[in-house]
């Protein structure tokens, strides 16, 4: 980062947006603006004899969109982050279904219209479908549909590329860092922009789970989402900073508060140097309690990314990534290869695999719609597995057969009563009994466990660990669950708090439910890779973590400088609070003096 700056920026009024910090850091540059062909999409009528000329114009550029993917899939560095090849790959695959494909030629014939209002049409059908899965991760991946949509409608319209070669070599010249302002931002896009002037992601929707995250987070860049009109009120060039930890973005700063975010960024950057020197450290605290640190991942290729953090194990697979965007099952067979090989790549470390997690709102395999008006209390998840047998026979099955490779474990999500463990117990057991029959090789003793991530199941918790192998708490949904808050609902998202006093209880008779009957217990949600919540967790008795893997590296240095034994009384000092104002203040007694003079100068 240069000293230069934009004069007129300096000329312009300073102010700032607030969103939500998916990937931290501080970035300091010069605004780009990404066009939104949705916003330019008109509708005009078409005489009978231009139909089908219409057709063939959507389906060349559908093709031409099919060969842009193809081609940036291909020419994707050996070294770039997983995540980005497993996003193009599902890009390529909703291109391919017939809803986006066809469908909107139905459209041009019915309505005689142009095509690009048709896939417009069929995409406000086809996102109006997601919005109803009450799944966080898979409810972001509408913005998949988007996404794949707006570059369909570019090459309609004639503006297929966002960032000419030209402005590149511009921003290149001038040695200036380039921020991308966005509505949004795929995959694809990522990498074209790229280059080694990018700095950073901003953009109007989005949230922690959604590709722009995951992206960010794999880049290791800074990046806010969920700031609403940041496309409309920042212009093209104009100086920003963006403060991925606190989720605020500064347009035109004065001079003042850009000589202060330099001397943050310089500091934020020689923190991360430091993180990288505990990479190959065991997490161990100073009184000597051994701490594993596990990896969140979505797709096969994630183990890459885990192990580069060091990571000791995965903590949660989800497999969801599997059943999406298709009209048809995965296979036995295509499940079972994607298990083996993060059971092979994780070399005899633990791989705990989540079962299908998703509702009924979300139905595969062709079955007929219906309709569920709460999916968050209909039948998802274990339901949903319970309620489709041999879905769930398939998945198991490809899951014991991979075990035979590796130190795979299953694990149950959305658990509320013991009667579905036990239906779940017994469906394990006849899929062991088929494979047998073949004699095909698995482990026998493979461990079982649970999600804990309703009230119910938390309060229960002892019982659940009498019957399981190990405990696993998703946050995530605990809260919202207990809160009775959608933290993508940007009315109520504010509510959304893990320090909430019933939160913690809910955590804390969880975690002390597996440590007296001597099972192993992980947080996996969103709690585990909040590094200020480190030294709570730990004081509440937790000994395993599961994140997103650019979180380990920040939470183990919180783990180093740590005395478990001394956490207890701390931790029981927050529990036994029954007012949120009051928690939050007596979380700094567990940074470490040189952390609350870092946390006061922010």
């Amino acid at each position: 980062m240069t000293g230069t700056t934009n004069v007129t920026a300096f000329n312009s009024p300073s102010f700032s947006l607030h969103g939500v910090g998916v990937s931290s850091g501080i970035a300091i540059g010069h605004a780009h603006l990404v066009s939104n062909a949705l916003l330019e999409v008109v509708h005009y009528q078409l005489p009978q004899h231009l139909i089908e000329d219409e057709i063939q114009r959507f389906s060349e550029a559908v093709a031409t969109v099919k060969h842009d993917l193809e081609h940036i899939h291909e020419s994707l560095r050996k070294n770039a982050p997983a995540e980005i090849s497993a996003f193009i790959n599902t890009h390529l695959m909703m291109l391919a279904d017939k809803s986006l494909s066809e469908t909107p030629k139905d459209i041009i014939r019915k309505e005689q219209c142009n095509a690009e209002w048709a896939i417009k049409l069929q995409m406000d059908e086809v996102v109006e479908q997601f919005e109803q899965i009450e799944d966080d991760y898979l409810r972001e991946r509408k913005q998949d549909v988007i996404q794949v949509v707006e570059r369909v409608i570019k090459v309609l319209l004639g503006h297929p590329h966002q960032l000419s070669s030209e402005q590149q070599t511009s921003a290149l010249q001038q040695e200036r860092k380039l921020i991308l302002v966005a509505h949004d931002i795929s995959p694809a896009d990522a990498i074209q922009f790229k280059q080694h002037e990018f700095a950073a992601f901003i953009t109007d929707v989005g949230g922690v789970t959604s590709h722009t995250a995951i992206l960010a987070r794999s880049l290791n860049i800074p990046s806010i989402v969920a700031l609403q009109k940041a496309r409309d009120l920042i212009h093209d060039g104009e100086l920003i900073i963006v403060d991925g930890k606190q989720g605020v973005v500064i347009v035109n700063p004065d001079k003042s508060i850009l000589t202060e975010y330099k001397l943050r960024q310089e500091q934020w950057e020689l923190e991360q140097q430091k993180l990288q020197r505990i990479k190959s450290t065991k997490a161990i605290t100073l009184d000597g309690e051994n701490i594993e640190l596990f990896a969140n991942i979505e797709v096969p290729e994630d183990v890459v990314a885990a192990k580069a953090s060091g990571a000791t194990g995965i903590g949660l697979y989800r497999t969801e990534f599997l059943f999406m965007n298709r009209r048809e099952m995965p296979s036995e067979e295509e499940q079972f290869i994607a298990y083996k090989r993060v059971a092979e790549a994780m070399k005899g470390q633990p791989v705990i695999i989540r079962t299908l997690d998703l509702g009924a709102d979300k139905q595969l395999s062709g079955e007929s719609e219906t309709e569920c008006a709460n999916p968050a209390l209909g039948l998802r998840a274990i339901r949903y597995c319970l309620s489709e047998p041999q879905i769930f026979h398939t998945q198991l099955r490809a899951l014991l057969r991979a075990s035979a490779f590796g130190q795979i474990k299953i694990l149950i999500p959305m658990l509320s009563a013991l009667s579905e463990l036990r239906q779940s117990k017994l469906l394990l057991e006849r899929a062991k009994t088929s494979l047998r029959k073949e004699n095909t090789p698995f482990n026998e003793n493979i461990s079982l466990g649970g999600m804990i991530e309703i009230p119910a199941a938390a309060i229960n918790a002892e019982a659940f660990a009498s019957e399981l192998d190990f405990l696993s708490i998703g946050t995530n949904d605990l809260i919202q669950y207990t809160l009775a808050i959608d933290r993508t609902d940007d009315s109520v998202a504010h509510l959304y708090n893990p320090l909430h006093p019933a939160v913690l209880k809910l955590i804390s008779i969880t975690i002390k439910a597996a440590n007296k009957l001597g099972k192993p217990i992980s947080v996996c949600g969103e709690m585990a890779g909040e590094a200020r919540l480190t030294k709570l967790l730990l004081g509440m008795g937790l000994r395993q973590f599961s994140m997103h893997p650019s979180h380990i590296l920040s939470v183990k240095q919180q783990i180093l400088h740590s005395q478990a034994n001394q956490l207890t009384h701390h931790a029981k000092k927050i529990l036994a609070l029954s007012d949120i104002e009051k928690i939050e203040p007596l979380l700094t007694k567990f940074y470490t003096p040189i952390e609350m003079r870092a946390k006061a100068r922010h």
